[in-house]
């Protein structure tokens, strides 16, 4: 079986600004267990098999790598840059005026580019953790989401694009409330949002909300993220590839459960972006959007698998005085004060 998926076959996303976007890509965090060469590695793989979709980080700490990666690329003749389309996102300790335009001319530079498809705001607080740190980790700077602030960083993302730095922006690590806020001020709507959605963690309100507001749900962890960092690791997780209504499914189609949550997502109507530096599975995760669907049934089913099982926590985003990790997510229906 040929390495290579032509990416004319792989569907696409039509944005709120009319441009289309691969339904699946590839992430790029290393999950503090691969190297950045390691993940720079994979993306210039990936691209060979196919990818054109790749979702970028300044504080994944290998924008330089993939970069190279990208340059190579383009040069050689593997891929046209408009082939591609790139995301990045600026990081919690970019969000003071000017910082934006700063992080982003550092993304550019990094992953030699002259413009990125879609920027993000990664989290909607300022509130910044050293790398690798330990879970109760807490800044004494942290603060709750406040919305004035939120929006002077959303206005120098909204210049970016009239700059053309940017071709679209969008959000990230958010909720109904603080969509609602922003969708209510802004001046350019962001395109997407990126959040956490697998079979186990299906998110439907919140999914539900932005499809219905023209902003496209973007999912990572879509197999449940088992190479996560260990801080992100809690007693009462679930694995989806272990549900037995997934591993049923995979055994029927003769595949891993976990590209089992790949196609879940990408007939569901979400861009997963999953993750690996091994060939044969990031190859498969691409071809599994090009042949044997799930049935309608098999879909159906997959929505019982539910567990409402949040994996992604962010702990150490908390501010002194937060009762615990819920406190980020509004679960209450209203912003957390």
């Amino acid at each position: 079986m040929t390495n290579f998926v032509d990416p004319k076959l792989v569907p696409k996303r039509k944005l709120n600004t009319g441009v289309e976007m691969p339904a699946i890509g590839m992430g790029t965090f290393g999950s503090d267990r691969f190297t950045p060469e390691q993940v720079s590695n994979a993306v210039a793989g990936a691209i060979r098999s196919g990818y054109r979709l790749f979702d970028c980080a300044s504080v994944y700490g290998n924008e330089h790598l993939i970069g190279e990666v990208f340059d190579a690329a383009i040069k050689n003749g593997e891929v046209k840059r408009e082939e591609l389309f790139i995301t990045s996102k600026v990081w919690n300790d970019m969000h003071g005026e000017g910082d934006v335009l700063l992080s982003v001319a550092k993304s550019l530079k990094d992953l030699k580019l002259d413009y990125i498809d879609l920027f993000f705001v990664h989290w909607p607080f300022p509130n910044y953790h050293a790398p690798g740190c330990d879970v109760d980790s807490r800044s004494k700077d942290a603060t709750p989401y406040i919305h004035e602030n939120f929006m002077k960083t959303w206005r120098q993302m909204e210049r970016l694009v009239e700059a053309g730095l940017v071709k679209s922006i969008g959000t990230s690590n958010m909720t109904i409330p603080k969509l609602e806020l922003l969708l209510r001020d802004c001046k350019i709507k962001p395109v997407a949002n990126e959040m956490e959605l697998h079979p186990c963690f299906q998110q439907p309100e919140l999914y539900d909300y932005c499809t219905q507001n023209g902003i496209q749900p973007i999912g990572f962890c879509p197999i449940g993220s088992p190479t996560r960092p260990d801080r992100d690791k809690t007693a009462d997780d679930v694995a989806d590839i272990e549900e037995p209504v997934v591993a049923e499914i995979a055994k029927n189609h003769g595949i891993h459960p976990a590209v089992v949550c790949l196609k879940w997502a990408v007939q569901r109507g979400q861009i997963p972006i999953p993750f690996s530096i091994h060939e044969v599975e990031y190859v498969s995760n691409l071809r599994c959007t090009v042949e044997d669907p799930l049935t309608d049934e098999e879909m159906e089913a997959l929505k019982t698998v539910d567990r409402n099982c949040r994996l992604i926590k962010g702990q150490v985003f908390l501010w002194e005085g937060a009762k615990d990790w819920t406190d980020l997510w509004d679960l209450e229906g209203t912003i957390t004060k």
